[in-house]
């Protein structure tokens, strides 16, 4: 199988039992994960060589979470100790028609503070297969947006494929700031994967199709997916598409577009949702290993993104703990959700 690197933020997820609200909550659950943390769980689950590069306090606390990336075979040979803390963010699991709600705790974490000169990017990107990215990790600091562009220059140099999740968060940055960080970076990307509101927010491009009310026309997306591979060089952009009906009642699906064929994923229909936090860095993961395992095949790549994110929604927690054989399964259309016995 083959190398590959994700790099950000590792987290501490704070959560309440179930559906309970934080206000009437006396503890929290601890969940480690992140965006490109979750990644690298899944391209671990798939059976890769999965390195995870980030910085984490030595004390026990960061300790919580490199265990927990080595408890599903992630590799931490890249992780870089030191710093004051780990950034925290509490979720609150919403149902129906109440929406799940994120408050962060992350200012001035370790990998926010961290200097370029902390890793040594060349001998991360040696002989690596895939180098993935989000855009939560330049949205953290000005520091952690150098860190972002030396991987993409080192990986460029290696001769890595770089994949972005542009995963646009309100919370950390503002449309304006984010096109003017991401935009450039765009120059390294071979695959991009967003959805419509992360291409206008990062990128400003804007599709043509009304989502909330479940108007997913594809040409729409076929019209900004041309432009958005003129101006920037992508070799594939890649558009998830979530039918929002209730925080625990979703549609589910995904477009891709390699410059020739345009091609549009089945489409699951999630009811009840677990936990959908997690869900877009599972589809990332998916798409990665698809993309390996059927090259030139844009199509089997996809369906197997689909369908391993769709699992993730029935799972608790940030990470994806699903096997390849079940998401193979779920693709080839075994969905019933009968004991296997």
């Amino acid at each position: 199988m083959a190398k590959v690197i994700t790099l950000g933020e590792i987290m501490l997820r704070l959560s309440p039992e179930g559906n309970n609200r934080f206000i009437q909550s006396d503890s929290f659950r601890v969940i480690p994960g992140g965006g490109e943390a979750n990644v690298a769980v899944s391209l671990a689950n798939y059976g890769h060589d999965s390195y995870y590069v980030s910085k984490l306090p030595k004390h026990e606390i960061g300790q919580i979470a490199v265990n927990a990336l080595r408890r599903y075979g992630v590799k931490d040979d890249y992780i870089v100790r030191g710093g004051d803390r780990i950034g925290l963010y509490y979720c609150e699991t919403g149902a129906s028609m109440r929406p799940s709600k994120v408050i962060y705790d992350r200012a001035n974490s370790a990998i926010a503070e961290a200097e370029v000169s902390d890793f040594d990017f060349d001998k991360i990107m040696e002989g690596a297969s895939w180098f993935h990215w989000s855009g939560i990790t330049p949205a953290i600091s000005d520091k952690a947006a150098d860190i972002v562009r030396a991987a993409c220059e080192a990986a460029r140099r290696h001769g890595v494929t770089v994949s972005v999740d542009l995963n646009f968060r309100k919370k950390l940055w503002t449309s304006e700031k984010a096109i003017s960080v991401m935009r450039p970076l765009m120059k390294y990307v071979d695959v991009c994967i967003g959805n419509e509101e992360d291409a206008e927010l990062c990128l400003g491009f804007k599709p043509d199709a009304d989502v909330e009310a479940g108007n997913t026309d594809a040409e729409g997306y076929k019209g900004i997916f041309t432009r958005m591979m003129k101006e920037f060089g992508f070799k594939y952009v890649v558009s998830t598409l979530r039918e929002s009906y209730s925080a625990t009642h979703n549609g589910w699906k995904a477009m891709i577009y390699n410059g020739t064929e345009f091609y549009q994923s089945k489409r699951y229909d999630i009811d009840p949702i677990v936990d959908r936090v997690g869900g877009g860095d599972s589809f990332s993961g998916g798409l990665i290993h698809g993309m390996l395992k059927y090259p030139g095949d844009q199509g089997s790549a996809l369906e197997f993104a689909v369908a391993a994110s769709a699992l993730k929604h029935t799972v608790n927690g940030d990470f994806n703990m699903v096997s390849e054989a079940e998401v193979l399964s779920l693709a080839g259309g075994n969905a019933n959700g009968r004991v296997q016995r």
